[in-house]
């Protein structure tokens, strides 16, 4: 049995090349996870849309074929003990310019259900499109951060399930319904709140949660997907020193 301590040395090693997402270190990489004892290798990779905002189309193409390696070997059964989970915004897939539905083999290979639309969920496929929020949601997820934060003790817990409520609707009432939609802040402030009780026992809940600002989404990543994605490649900037800059036939 490998040592878990040699596994981590050996994953440090690997993570620092910079080559070491090619298919085959990773591979090896996940025979060692599976050698010391775990069941498999999960590699996630998240923000891909940034993939989607890359102005070359050759280095966009030249991404877009590393993914298509590892799409063929998951697919087809070349990579054993490992799995792929990649996240990002719906511009990645759908940008018919830009997106991996751009690149016709990731088209062909990631092709979703036609079958399925809002009301029938395909979670077999290999895209999976996550709803936004309801208010439910975010209360189970508060919830879970609360315990998470306490170690997993119930009578830790620094705040009841009232509070919880509580600091919903004062959300609520802050910036309407993003508290749930682009729950990043609310998370945020929840946490933070989190962590005053804890190093402040004399401190009430109520006395903080009318205390907790709570600004509206205001990055690119928390706005609503309804903006159009840009469908063409920015020019690059001129330099205003470049010797050739003002040059005209």
């Amino acid at each position: 049995m490998v040592a878990r301590e040699s596994l981590e040395a050996l994953a440090s090693s690997v993570c620092s090349h910079r080559k070491s997402m090619r298919p085959a270190r990773t591979k090896v990489l996940a025979r060692f996870v599976r050698l010391a004892g775990y069941d498999g290798l999960l590699v996630v990779l998240d923000e891909m849309v940034n993939l989607h905002k890359l102005t070359s189309s050759q280095a966009r193409n030249a991404n877009y074929e590393q993914l298509l390696h590892i799409v063929n070997d998951v697919v087809q059964g070349a990579a054993a003990d490992i799995g792929f989970v990649m996240g990002g915004t719906p511009e990645f897939p759908e940008d018919a310019r830009r997106g991996l539905y751009s690149y016709p083999a990731l088209a062909s290979r990631l092709a979703e259900n036609r079958f399925a639309h809002q009301q029938l969920v395909d979670l077999s496929g290999p895209v999976i499109r996550l709803q936004n929020l309801a208010p439910e949601d975010l209360l189970a997820l508060l919830g879970n951060i609360r315990h998470v934060f306490t170690s997993g003790g119930l009578a830790r817990h620094a705040i009841p399930d009232e509070a919880l409520i509580a600091f919903l609707g004062h959300c609520s009432r802050k910036i309407g319904d993003a508290y749930f939609r682009t729950p990043r802040n609310t998370v945020t402030a929840f946490v933070n709140m989190l962590s005053l009780l804890e190093q402040n026992p004399g401190t009430g809940w109520r006395d903080l949660i009318g205390m907790v600002d709570i600004a509206p989404p205001d990055s690119i990543e928390d706005r609503a997907a309804g903006e159009a994605p840009q469908l063409y490649d920015a020019p690059p900037a001129i330099d205003p020193d470049e010797e050739l800059a003002r040059f005209r036939l």
